[in-house]
Parts: structure tokens; C-alpha cells; sequence
């Protein structure tokens, strides 16, 4: 499953291979839009979180959205593929390289005048993964969130906020900042929503500097509670718990022992029985008050 980092690694190895040089052939069997056009020169190569473009010199712009099943490789121009063509979703050949999308639900073009009024984007929020990007930008992005009822679960995979952020980092960030994923994003303090944020960008960062997803190297495979449900969490041995939440039904991975700061469920059970995070979470479960069945 890609997420921002991978995608900023493989856009800058695409950049490196085929900016500056002409295209002697393109093909897209599931293009929505004008053809790119052999001749042309690519100019650029970009990522916003889990989008790539790459544009030509005639302001032509290929967008693909990779989603949880897109990716791009990049190969010599007689090396053979590591998938096979059925996925193929597009390829730019030049006379060294193939860069090659496989799998994404997306693969369209436009024109570089229409960009800001493309109807499938809308505006893209800050890319963390480029060291370029003020953080203090995205905090802002944060703390005026339109919806402050919306779980910060949600919010973190919300693109308009913050680009690069996947499932993965999600559950990771939240963990290490010990905030529940239930909290309603308009609890969020400026401190909380800085924390937030600058441990986003460190683990997005870190990750397209070394290739790894390693967020916790204490924990073997380097992940705090991401796949570990049912096991003990590293920091307070409560178990991590695991659920499918939003649009998507993605898995939702956090720890019920230490992950409660801001935790909405835990605001009125407290006076009721044993205030340990289990029994609260027993209180919250039950049919009749379980706010948010997702």
C-alpha cells in the first residue's frame, strides 16, 4: 500500500530518469483525457502525497491518484516488467528509460491553465514529505478544520489538510502522539495540533530519506502498533485493538491503554465505574451509547 513517502522517493527517481528528455512513446489503455504526444520534453515531475504528475513541455499534465493500490516502477528500456501488461495504466517511454504506472484508480490529463479548477482534485494541502513545507502552514490547516465534530482519524487522511499521510502513518502518528483516533478534531489544542503535525512530517521524512517505514525500532518490523493488533503495546502493555472506520473501511490501529488523550468516550464513564481505559471502553461499546458504530 503506497503511501507519501514512497511516492516522493519514486517521483524524485522518475524526475532524475526522464525530465529534459523527449518521449518516444506513451501509452495509457485507461486515459481520461488528450493524449501526450510523442516529441514532447517532460519538465517536470511532482508528488502531493499519494498523487504523481509529470508534465510536458506543451503544459499537457499527466495526474494519476495511486490510492491503496496504485504504484510506479521504473525500468532500462530493455528490462523486462515486474508486472504483467494487464495492469499497465500508463507508461512513458524515453530512449533510456520506462517509467510505468500500474494499478491506479486514476490516470488522467489536462491542460496546465485548468489545473486549479480540476474537478476530481480541488485544492491539495501541504505535501509533508518535502522539507520545503511550512509546518506552521498545516497546523493552521488543522486548527480551522470546517468540521469540528470530524474524528482526527478522519481528518489525518483528509488530503486538503496534509499530503502524504496513508493508514499506515496514520495509526503510527496518532500512537506516538498518544492521541486517541476518536478525538474530534475541533478539541485539538495548538500544542496538540503542533505535536500532530511535526511527528507527521519526521516519520513521512525519515521514511522517504531511507527507503524504510521505521517508526519504532524497539518493536520488530519497526512499527509501533500498525498489524500488531492483539498484541501488547511497547509503551504501556494494553492491547492494540483493531477496526475497520470511514468511507474506505480501513483498518484503524491504536493502543486502548495509552492512546485516550482527548478521547470523547472516556469523558462521562469516568464517574461511573473504574475510570481504566477497558472498562470505559466496555461503557463506550455497549449499543445504546456507542456514539459511532464505524
Amino acid at each position: 500500500m503506497p503511501e507519501g513517502d514512497t511516492i516522493h522517493r519514486t517521483a524524485s527517481a522518475i524526475r532524475t530518469a526522464l525530465v529534459g528528455r523527449p518521449m518516444l512513446r506513451f501509452d495509457a489503455p485507461r486515459l481520461v483525457g488528450p493524449v501526450p504526444q510523442a516529441g514532447r520534453t517532460v519538465e517536470t515531475v511532482e508528488s502531493h502525497g499519494k498523487h504523481l504528475e509529470i508534465t510536458w513541455d506543451d503544459g499537457l499534465i499527466l495526474h494519476t491518484h495511486m490510492r491503496m493500490t496504485g504504484s510506479w516502477h521504473l525500468y532500462r528500456s530493455e528490462e523486462p516488467w515486474r508486472r504483467p501488461y494487464h495492469q499497465l495504466r500508463a507508461a512513458i517511454e524515453t530512449t533510456e528509460w520506462v517509467a510505468v504506472c500500474f494499478n491506479a484508480p486514476v490516470v488522467e490529463t489536462y491542460r496546465e491553465p485548468d489545473r486549479r479548477r480540476h474537478p476530481g482534485r480541488g485544492r491539495l494541502g501541504p505535501d509533508l514529505c518535502k522539507t520545503t513545507t511550512d509546518l506552521g502552514d498545516v497546523v493552521d490547516l488543522v486548527l480551522s478544520y470546517p468540521e469540528p465534530e470530524a474524528r482526527l482519524r478522519d481528518v489525518m487522511l483528509d488530503q486538503r489538510v496534509m499530503c502524504g499521510v496513508g493508514n499506515v502513518y496514520r495509526c503510527e502518528v496518532l500512537w506516538a502522539t498518544e492521541l486517541s483516533p476518536w478525538a474530534h478534531i475541533g478539541d485539538l489544542t495548538h500544542h496538540d495540533a503542533v505535536v500532530l503535525v511535526n511527528t507527521a512530517a519526521g516519520m513521512l521524512r525519515a521514511g522517504a530519506r531511507t527507503g524504510r517505514r521505521v517508526t519504532n525500532p524497539d518493536v520488530r518490523g519497526g512499527l509501533a502498533v500498525y498489524g500488531r493488533n492483539g498484541q501488547g503495546c511497547v509503551r504501556c502493555h494494553e492491547t492494540i485493538a483493531v477496526r475497520r472506520v470511514g468511507d474506505h473501511a480501513r483498518l484503524l490501529y491504536w493502543c486502548e491503554g495509552c492512546q485516550v488523550r482527548l478521547d470523547p468516550r472516556l469523558v462521562d464513564d469516568s464517574r461511573e465505574m473504574d475510570p481504566h481505559p477497558a472498562a470505559a471502553k466496555f461503557l463506550s461499546d455497549l449499543p445504546w451509547r456507542r456514539e459511532d458504530p464505524a
